[in-house]
């Protein structure tokens, strides 16, 4: 089944409990974020703030009224010369996960970044993260980088891998 029906929309405030629940669900399964513990709506008010239609968007996908999945940008270094670099992070309702919602998000991304003065796509993800790892490489991503166990989930050692495309 491929998605067919949806809206991409930036992100109101009235989304965040969805957005935190869609970010929460992915916890337990060790494979995503390397939160440990579920996250409040509250603890992620800064966090949404931090995003801006002009430079650093938040946007959600609808399907049905119901939020799919959603994607933000994010400054990758918090110095002016890195300006034209952001970190992209998508996360996807469980509902609606191999059926082309990640895409539609990555090439919705990339046809922003020129308006965003975005030159370069950043991502961390785990290196046992094979769905994620495969579907940025299926748009042009390419391993930039490898920090070999510094995270620890559930006594497990995990590599992180950092990819990027230039835009």
């Amino acid at each position: 089944m491929a998605l067919q029906q949806y809206e991409i929309e930036y992100a109101v405030k009235a989304d965040l409990p969805a957005i935190v629940d869609i970010y929460n669900s992915t916890i337990s399964g060790r494979m995503v974020t390397a939160d440990l513990e579920p996250v409040t709506t509250e603890s992620r008010i800064q966090w949404f703030e931090e995003h801006n239609t002009e430079h650093r968007p938040l946007w959600v996908m609808r399907v049905d009224g119901n939020i799919a999945a959603w994607m933000s940008f994010q400054s990758f270094y918090g110095r002016p010369a890195y300006q034209g670099t952001a970190e992209i992070s998508i996360y996807v309702d469980s509902r609606y996960r191999g059926i082309g919602a990640g895409s539609i998000l990555i090439e919705k991304a990339l046809e922003e970044c020129p308006r965003l003065k975005v030159s370069n796509l950043v991502g961390f993800v785990f290196g046992h993260n094979e769905p994620s790892l495969s579907l940025l490489k299926k748009f042009g991503f390419q391993q930039w980088g490898l920090l070999p166990g510094v995270a620890i989930l559930d006594g497990i050692k995990r590599d992180l891998v950092i990819v990027g495309r230039s835009v």
